[in-house]
C-alpha cells in the first residue's frame, strides 16, 4: 500500500474496496493467485480455473472447500454453479439455506440454521450441535439425533430423508467448517488479489520483500516474469533498501538484501540521491557519499551484484584486481574519493577555502577482459544469494523436472553417506552447468580430470580417471550445459566407495534422445480443436521414436480412458514443452530411457 501511494499518489483504504471487482474475479478464474492468500496451491488454482468464480460467496465455499474431506465435493460444486448438475434437496425446506452452496452443506452454520428450521431445535441446541460437530463429539451427536427425528417428524418431515440427512451430517462433522471463519480469510485473500490484479509490479515487489528464503524470493521472481515483469537486479541509482518499482514499473532488487554492504551505507546513497539526483560516475559516487561510510568492503559487494553497471563505461571486472598492476579498480576509485573528500573538507574549514584547489584529475581504470557468464553468476549469487542475470539452466527446467534427475543437493547427501553409496545398483542422472574444470597429469604422468557442475540447488565435483578421463574430457570446460548418469562403485582393493559416470551428454539433447513416452493427464473440458490441432501438427512436424499416451479423466463420473500411439511416433521438441507448460489443464509426465 506504501509502494502504491508513492509511486501513483494513490491512497488504498483496504477495507473498503469493492467485493465485485471484475478484474480481480478475473484473476481468480485464471487460476494467476501465487502470491496471493490461501488460494496460491496448484490444486486450488486448477479449480479456480474450472469453477470461474464470479461473486464473493464462490471464494467462501472454495476456501471451506478445499481441504481432505470436502475437497470430493468440489466437482460437484463446479457442475451444479453452471447448470450441469440438477440440484436436488432432500426436503425443499432445505433450499432456503443450501441455495447459496448449490445444494452441497458446507459451512457448520447452515446445519445449526437446517435444524432449527427443520426439527425446532433452539439456538441453543444448534450451538451444541455445532461444538458436537466440530469435536467429532460421536457421544452427544448419537444423543441428538433422537431429538432432531422427533422435532422433524412432528414438522411433517419424511422419516427415511431424515435419516440420510443426519448421516450426511455426521460424515460432514468430520470436516465440518464455521462459514464466518472462512468469510474472514477468503475477505483477506480477495484484498491481496484485488492488489495483485490492478497494482501488480508494487505487490509483487512488497511479496517479494516479505518472502524470506532465497526459494521463496527465486518462486516469486518466476511468477513476476510469468506476469510479464521484469525483475532487475541492484542498481546504484534506482535501489530502495528492499524490493521496489522504478518509473517503468519494473521491480528492482534493494541494497539490504546484499551481503556486505552496511546499513549506514545504503541510508547515506539513499539520502544523497533525494538531496542531489543519482549519480552519474563512478567517481561521482565516491565524491557526494561518504567513504566512511561507503567502505571499500560495500563497494566490492555492490560492483559485484551488478550495481555499478549503470556505468556504462566500466565493466565488473575492472573494478577489481587487475593482474598486470596488481591495483584493484576500487582501491584507486576509493582513493580518489578519499583525496577528494579531505579536500573538500579542507576548503570548508580554511578562511581561504577560495584558493585552495580542488583539481583532482579523474583516473581511469584499465582495460581488462569482461568475466564469462558463469564468473558473473558466481559473484552475484556470493553477494545476493541468487543468479540475478538468469541462470543457463533456466532453459532446462521441464528436463530437470521430468527426467528422473537427482538435484544436486540430493546427490550430495548420498556422497556423505557410506551407507547409501553401498546401493551400487542404483543408477543416478545429474544435470548442472559446468562451474570449473581441471585437466591435470599425475605423478607417474597419467592423465585425469575433475568437473565441478551446479544445478539451482547446489554444486558437486566429479573425477575421471584413465579410460574415464579419455571417453569423456571433451565435457570437461566451463560454461556447458552437461546431463551424467552414473553409479556408486567400490575401490579397488577398499571399503570405499566412488562415483563412476557412465555416460555425459549436453542437456540441450535431453529431450530428443532421452524421451521413451511422453504422457499427457487432460481432463475432458480442456480437449479443444485447438489443442487437437497443435498436437496432430507438432507430431508430423517432429517425427520419431517417442510415443504419447493420452490419459481422459472425468473427475466427477471418476471415468478414465487412455489412449497411446501405435504406429507414428514423434520426437520430444521445444515446441511441445512450451504448449504444455502453458497449457495449466494438463498434467505431464515423460518415461525417460
Amino acid at each position: 500500500l506504501e509502494l502504491i501511494r508513492q509511486n501513483h499518489g494513490v491512497s488504498i483504504e483496504i477495507d473498503d474496496i469493492p467485493l465485485d471487482d471484475e478484474k480481480t474475479y478475473r484473476l481468480y478464474q485464471l487460476g494467476e493467485t501465487n502470491g496471493t492468500f490461501q488460494f496460491e496451491s496448484a490444486g486450488m488454482q486448477k479449480y479456480l480455473r474450472e469453477l470461474k468464480p464470479d461473486q464473493f460467496a464462490d471464494l467462501i465455499a472454495m476456501n471451506a472447500l478445499y481441504r481432505p474431506g470436502p475437497m470430493a465435493y468440489i466437482p460437484n460444486y463446479i457442475e451444479r454453479k453452471h447448470g450441469r448438475q440438477q440440484i436436488d434437496y432432500d426436503v425443499p425446506d432445505m433450499a432456503e439455506y443450501l441455495e447459496e452452496t448449490y445444494g452441497i452443506t458446507v459451512y457448520q452454520e447452515q446445519v445449526m440454521l437446517l435444524s432449527q428450521k427443520l426439527a425446532g431445535f433452539s439456538k441453543g441446541q444448534a450451538d451444541v450441535l455445532r461444538k458436537a460437530m466440530g469435536k467429532k463429539d460421536k457421544k452427544t451427536l448419537d444423543k441428538m439425533k433422537d431429538a432432531f427425528v422427533a422435532g422433524a417428524t412432528r414438522q411433517g418431515h419424511p422419516i427415511e430423508k431424515l435419516d440420510k440427512i443426519w448421516t450426511d451430517w455426521e460424515a460432514f462433522a468430520q470436516y465440518a467448517f464455521n462459514k464466518s471463519h472462512s468469510t474472514c480469510y477468503a475477505f483477506v485473500a480477495y484484498q491481496t488479489a484485488y492488489l495483485k490484479a490492478h497494482y501488480p509490479s508494487e505487490y509483487m515487489a512488497a511479496v517479494l520483500n516479505h518472502a524470506g528464503s532465497i526459494d521463496k524470493i527465486t518462486f516469486f521472481m518466476e511468477e513476476c516474469k510469468r506476469m510479464g515483469l521484469k525483475v532487475l537486479g541492484p542498481d546504484i541509482n534506482e535501489s530502495q533498501k528492499g524490493f521496489a518499482v522504478n518509473q517503468k514499473g519494473e521491480i528492482r532488487f534493494g541494497m539490504m538484501g546484499l551481503k556486505g554492504v552496511g546499513e549506514n551505507a545504503i541510508e547515506f546513497i539513499l539520502e544523497e540521491r533525494k538531496k542531489a539526483g543519482p549519480f552519474n560516475t563512478i567517481f561521482e559516487l565516491v565524491k557526494r557519499v561518504s567513504l566512511r561510510a561507503l567502505n571499500k568492503k560495500s563497494m566490492e559487494s555492490l560492483a559485484y551484484s551488478g550495481a555499478f553497471d549503470c556505468f556504462k563505461e566500466y565493466h565488473r571486472a575492472q573494478y577489481f584486481i587487475n593482474k598486470e598492476t596488481n591495483v584493484s579498480g576500487i582501491d584507486t576509485i576509493v582513493t580518489f574519493g578519499s583525496r577528494y573528500q579531505a579536500q573538500a573538507q579542507q576548503q570548508t574549514n580554511s578562511l581561504f577555502g577560495d584558493m585552495i584547489s580542488m583539481d583532482i584529475p579523474t583516473p581511469q581504470l584499465p582495460k581488462v577482459d569482461a568475466w564469462t557468464l558463469t564468473e558473473l553468476l558466481d559473484h552475484e549469487k556470493e553477494v545476493t544469494g541468487m543468479f540475478m542475470s538468469g541462470h543457463p539452466l533456466d532453459h532446462f527446467k521441464f528436463e530437470l523436472k521430468h527426467y528422473n534427475i537427482t538435484s544436486l543437493s540430493e546427490f550430495n547427501e548420498v556422497k556423505d553417506a557410506p551407507q547409501l553409496q553401498a546401493n551400487t545398483s542404483r543408477q543416478y542422472r545429474l544435470a548442472g552447468l559446468v562451474v570449473d574444470a581441471q585437466h591435470r597429469v599425475t605423478k607417474t604422468g597419467r592423465n585425469f580430470g575433475s568437473m565441478t557442475i551446479e544445478d539451482f540447488s547446489g554444486k558437486t565435483e566429479l573425477m575421471f580417471w584413465s579410460d574415464d578421463y579419455v571417453k569423456f574430457q571433451n565435457y570437461l570446460e566451463k560454461g556447458k550445459n552437461v546431463l551424467v548418469q552414473g553409479n556408486f562403485k567400490a575401490r579397488y582393493n577398499s571399503d570405499q566407495y566412488e562415483f563412476k559416470p557412465t555416460s555425459i551428454n549436453l542437456l540441450e539433447v535431453t529431450k530428443q534422445n532421452c524421451t521413451r513416452q511422453l504422457i499427457i493427464e487432460i481432463p475432458p473440458k480442456a480437449i479443444s480443436s485447438g489443442f487437437i490441432s497443435f498436437v496432430e501438427k507438432n507430431i508430423k512436424k517432429f517425427p520419431g521414436k517417442a510415443s504419447i499416451k493420452f490419459n481422459i479423466h472425468d473427475v466427477l463420473d471418476d471415468m478414465k480412458v487412455g489412449m497411446y500411439t501405435l504406429e507414428k511416433g514423434f520426437t520430444m521438441n521445444d515446441e511441445m514443452v512450451d504448449f504444455l507448460v502453458e497449457n495449466k489443464d494438463v498434467e505431464v509426465q515423460v518415461v525417460s530411457t
